[in-house]
């Protein structure tokens, strides 16, 4: 039995309840073992209001909160019945199982979030030409506009088709020529 993600629906509002009633639940049953992760994805937002700016955390999907399962009768039932919980999402039916995020998909919304994710070691310079590793501009060089070390992620001028096109990438995905 492996753990994988499931996105369970909750009330509107109610994400973060579900997530400490759940977080509760687990520890009263006894299902750390079958229980791991509960997230509610967020993201900061920036909001500039008489000059001042305020940074404020929003809910990237309302209404849904994410949960690393092992999928078993027992950890299927004390999900379910967590107070504020409405459904898994991806179940046809009462009985089935729920399915699974892919691994991909939970990658993108927990590095997102600023979870997860390997720390990257960035010693690249405005200007500087790279290559660019992965994804649909791979092999192309191109120089960097612009770094955002918060986000992990450049902005880097490729040339296609004789012109300079903005390509932002991953810390990941250039490498020094």
């Amino acid at each position: 039995m492996e753990k994988n993600w499931y996105v369970v629906h909750t009330y509107s509002g109610y994400e973060n309840k579900v997530k400490t009633n759940l977080e509760k639940r687990v520890e009263t049953m006894g299902m750390q073992d079958k229980i791991f992760r509960v997230v509610v994805p967020e993201e900061e937002e920036k909001e500039i209001k008489n000059n001042k700016t305020k940074i404020t955390k929003k809910k990237v999907f309302p209404g849904y909160v994410l949960v690393e399962i092992i999928m078993t009768d027992d950890s299927w039932y004390v999900v379910r019945n967590t107070p504020g919980v409405t459904g898994f999402v991806g179940s046809a039916g009462s009985g089935s199982k729920p399915t699974p995020l892919l691994p991909g998909e939970v990658d993108v919304i927990l590095k997102r979030m600023g979870m997860e994710g390997e720390d990257v070691e960035f010693d690249f310079e405005i200007k500087e030409v790279v290559t660019v590793k992965e994804g649909p501009f791979a092999n192309f060089e191109g120089s960097i506009e612009e770094i955002d070390k918060n986000r992990k992620k450049v902005r880097v001028l490729v040339n296609m088709f004789g012109r300079e096109t903005p390509v932002e990438l991953d810390f990941t995905q250039v490498e020094k020529i």
